[in-house]
């Protein structure tokens, strides 16, 4: 009998181990689960539909290269500063033929200002808040550098006016 009544309690003591571990299991799998609700609030439900992803306004952006006063390149994507027109670099499309008496073409300001906004980019973490294309397939977009707008910084220092 002896034998019986501990085989009972050692079944009881494993029922009991494994009972505790899947309380553990439930409480991590919630814990889990509220983590990624926090963290993904950028996603919606739509009724009837799967979920989908709300792309988020603003991003920031690591690998960062000024192409002119204007427009620089975030990774391979190219972004075009919203509000604002910089000079035109010598040898740009722009500054030939017809287009010339359209476009501002000062070489030596659209150094300046690339150079300037490569400085200005260099403070700090760049973000990114997307507005759209312009015609010439560019991501429109504001950048700022902590609560610092680039366009704002340029037109500043007399290195950009607003885009009309």
């Amino acid at each position: 009998m002896g034998r019986v009544y501990r085989r009972r309690e050692v079944i009881r003591s494993r029922l009991s181990r494994m009972k505790a571990a899947g309380l553990f299991c439930g409480v991590a799998i919630g814990v889990f689960a509220l983590g990624m609700l926090i963290t993904n609030v950028d996603r919606i439900a739509i009724p009837g539909a799967a979920w989908t992803r709300v792309p988020r306004a603003t991003s920031s952006c690591e690998y960062i290269s000024v192409h002119d006063g204007d427009t620089i390149r975030c990774g391979t994507e190219r972004i075009r500063l919203s509000g604002i027109d910089a000079p035109e670099l010598a040898g740009s499309p722009r500054c030939e033929g017809e287009r010339a008496a359209r476009s501002w073409c000062d070489d030596q300001l659209a150094r300046q200002s690339r150079d300037a906004l490569r400085a200005f980019l260099g403070t700090g973490r760049v973000e990114l808040t997307r507005e759209g294309k312009d015609k010439y397939g560019r991501t429109l977009a504001t950048v700022r550098v902590g609560n610092q707008v680039a366009g704002d910084h340029l037109m500043q220092l007399g290195l950009a006016k607003a885009y009309r």
